[in-house]
């Protein structure tokens, strides 16, 4: 009962909007690429709009949001799970020869109940259980520069291939690196703490692309947890931008924006809060807030300009767009019911885009088809997904995955459509083999 009212609400006020900007359900059924039996369903309360429908919408009949914040609320996600602390917990994996892979925090007393009788113990010297003394300072150096060139080795195969061909072997590092801070000199405990941290945000980045947000949470968190130990307080900033982009696929707006100010504290480096403020943005676009989406990505545009490289530190955020503000840019565009804007925005940015970067060029290519698209382009947009489906199923990534599956459901409105139909049984085939729970 309270869909139904809800949609009535959102029918009438959509209705009433429509006719004082004088136009007939056929104007607003072309501006918007949607039938106008479908839109009078909608306006008489018969079927409740998509989000997609109701920014189109909001932009056409220029509702600066209006319309949008009329849709019901998406439910709160579910907190991330309690932990033990690093001094209590163990991490346990299991690696199947011919089927899927696991990890698992326990408590220590689980793993001690348990028993070891099948444990093969694997000794890193100066750790306990794996020989006496410290780690040897004048070896840190060399350790940390073959750790992160092994860590700079993983995020250009992320490019390519999908989180479980990577997953075992970082979580494996990260854990390497944090048991061998235990015995290291002050100088390298914070070097080995540092880059074991970027370590776990990177995993907790492929967790989320394997479709398990609370998993991606609990790594986020451990992120945060060794870079503190290691005198980084920065990184609890950027870790608000990893939690937005959780919310952010569940378009909930109002806790992307809240998340994504909590990271932009004067007293965080400039990237992290340049970033924060893209994210930010693209909470204002999916709650269909022009000016203070635009007003944000000014703001990011000036912060990240800020930003000075720091060629000992792996880079936070994304290393492969040459202009990550206009690319989210036209993110926001799409989401903002404004497509031809966003493919035009996108059709720039992606050709800045190297060729290695594949998942880079996946990720944006299947929003530029996307939008064009929802901007009534269906061969062109078509064509773009019939160029993007084999690089999809090799990235293997849920986010990719999400979109993948609105654009499906923006060309099933044209069955007609030659190209669609010639389309469909590929999508429908990529779309099964990226399927995520």
């Amino acid at each position: 009962m309270h869909a139904v009212h809800t949609s009535a609400g959102f029918g009438q006020e959509l209705r009433r909007r429509r006719l004082e900007a004088g136009l007939t359900l056929a104007d607003l059924a072309g501006t918007v690429h949607y039938s106008k039996a479908q839109l009078s369903k909608v306006e008489r309360g018969l079927k409740a709009p998509s989000r997609e429908l109701a920014r189109m919408c909001d932009a056409a009949l220029e509702a600066d949001g209006a319309l949008v914040a009329l849709l019901p609320g998406r439910p709160a996600g579910e907190r991330a799970p309690e932990t033990n602390s690093d001094d209590e917990e163990v991490w346990v994996m299991q690696l199947s020869a011919d089927g899927p892979s696991w990890f698992q925090p326990v408590g220590r007393r689980q793993v001690i109940a348990a028993g070891a009788a099948s444990t093969v113990r694997l000794g890193l010297p100066g750790v306990p259980g794996g020989g006496p003394g410290a780690l040897p300072e004048a070896g840190g150096g060399k350790l940390l520069e073959a750790a992160r060139a092994l860590f700079d080795q993983h995020r250009r195969l992320g490019q390519t291939v999908g989180p479980e061909f990577l997953l075992p072997g970082l979580i494996a590092q990260t854990h390497s690196l944090r048991a061998l801070s235990a015995r290291a000199g002050s100088r390298t405990r914070q070097g080995l703490l540092g880059l074991g941290s970027r370590y776990a945000e990177y995993v907790g980045w492929l967790v989320q692309e394997t479709g398990d947000e609370q998993g991606a949470l609990w790594w986020t968190q451990r992120a945060v947890d060794l870079a503190a130990a290691g005198g980084d307080r920065d990184l609890a900033g950027y870790a608000m931008v990893r939690r937005a982009l959780v919310t952010l696929y569940r378009e909930d707006a109002e806790q992307t924006v809240a998340l994504a100010r909590q990271a932009q504290d004067g007293a965080l480096p400039p990237r992290i809060r340049g970033l924060a403020a893209q994210r930010e943005a693209q909470g204002h676009a999916i709650a269909g807030d022009r000016t203070a989406c635009m007003r944000s990505l000014d703001r990011a545009r000036d912060l990240l300009a800020r930003h000075t490289p720091d060629s000992d530190a792996p880079v936070i955020g994304t290393m492969h767009l040459p202009d990550p503000v206009s690319m989210i840019t036209g993110w926001c565009l799409h989401d903002l019911g404004r497509p031809r804007e966003a493919a035009a925005v996108m059709d720039e940015q992606l050709a800045k885009v190297p060729p290695h970067a594949l998942r880079t060029r996946v990720r944006y290519g299947v929003r530029r088809a996307l939008a064009h698209a929802a901007a009534g382009e269906i061969d062109h947009a078509c064509a773009l997904t019939t160029e993007l489906l084999d690089g999809a199923a090799a990235v293997n990534s849920a986010t990719i995955t999400a979109d993948l599956r609105r654009l499906s459901r923006v060309l099933s409105r044209h069955p007609r459509n030659a190209s669609v139909r010639a389309l469909a049984p590929a999508l429908g085939t990529a779309l099964t083999i990226t399927a995520h729970p």
